[in-house]
């Protein structure tokens, strides 16, 4: 089979491997589509962390299932995807219900190889039903997961201000799941079209350019002076990451589901006088896939939305650096095999 090697930063290498045979607990995915993220662009760049050369990326998968073992309740031949963190089920975390942060933890496309393949073998126990889906859709479970568990781990409730920092798929992904747990959201990013797609296709009502030298006063005029009292990191970005304490309210939540290499650093004086809380989210868990296919299914979410650049499997290589290019205007690059 065809395979595509992220062999060092900045460069892909077509190399023809072998197709996986089945072994125990495991399923083998005919792949059909692939979606572009953050962590492949930051891999081609050579600015993920956890991350080591070569690689084959990608772990925003749809597909057919083709053949599998111990995987009750599965059919050969139906749409699935499957939930691409590896987990241990032994330590602290997994023991806790947490096997998004295990401390073992193998994720497809970062820690081993992924699904920039035909075909692709994943533990059994990952594997999650098509349930009508498109491959489109389901290949956009995942990263609308990744901003679900984030709105989750904050703990928005109806009718608070919820500012999301980043329009990129995540940070979309992000507020859209705070919309639907009732938040109101705010979103912040540089990119003008970027903030326009968000008041257009989202229905986000307010939106701000955080090149604007008044971001406090328009929060302070959008919450009535309280500020947002959850605050959302979707940008990896360490200036994005450290600016946004002074944009939560006393009491106020942070969490970043961005990630940088860096150290973060905030003035302890402001941060504990909120008495707020900071916290990270890492992946996503099978209740957060569950709940983004349920809001699929309800229409609660149309994620196709976010596809703006199609490619077939054969022209990555050549295509993949412009998606780099913010002016490019590209959301979501969705790759076909088929």
């Amino acid at each position: 089979m065809e395979t595509l090697v992220c062999t060092e930063p900045g460069h892909f290498e077509y190399i023809t491997g072998k197709k996986p045979a089945l072994i125990k607990g495991h399923a083998i995915i005919k792949i059909k589509r692939i979606g572009i993220c953050g962590t492949d662009l930051h891999a081609y760049e050579g600015t993920q962390p956890f991350f080591s050369y070569p690689r084959i990326l990608g772990h925003e998968l749809a597909g057919e299932l083709m053949e599998f073992d111990d995987a009750p309740g599965f059919q050969i031949g139906e749409a699935v995807t499957f939930i691409p963190y590896f987990n241990c089920s032994e330590c602290v975390a997994c023991r806790a219900g947490k096997p998004n942060c295990c401390n073992k933890i193998i994720v497809s496309g970062v820690h081993c190889d992924g699904g920039m393949v035909e075909y692709l073998s994943v533990p059994s126990y990952s594997l999650v039903h098509g349930e009508g889906l498109s491959f489109d859709e389901l290949a956009l479970v995942e990263p609308l997961a990744i901003g679900a568990h984030g709105v989750r781990r904050a703990g928005v409730q109806k009718d608070e201000f919820v500012l999301v920092i980043g329009a990129g798929p995540i940070g979309l992904g992000t507020m859209e799941f705070a919309r639907i747990a009732g938040g109101k959201v705010i979103a912040l990013d540089i990119n003008e079209q970027r903030l326009e797609f968000c008041k257009n296709k989202l229905q986000v009502t307010h939106a701000i350019n955080a090149l604007a030298q008044d971001v406090t006063e328009q929060l302070m005029e959008i919450t009535n002076g309280d500020m947002p009292t959850v605050v959302i990191d979707a940008t990896g970005n360490l200036k994005a990451i450290n600016n946004a304490f002074r944009f939560m309210s006393h009491g106020g939540r942070y969490v970043l589901i961005g990630l940088q290499k860096g150290e973060i650093s905030f003035s302890h004086p402001e941060f504990h006088k909120r008495e707020a809380t900071l916290m990270s989210s890492r992946n996503a868990t099978r209740e957060d896939f569950a709940h983004v296919i349920a809001s699929m299914k309800n229409k609660q979410v149309n994620p196709t939305t976010y596809i703006t650049n199609r490619v077939k499997f054969q022209e990555v290589k050549d295509q993949f650096e412009q998606w780099l290019d913010p002016a490019n205007g590209v959301i979501k690059a969705m790759v076909s095999l088929e």
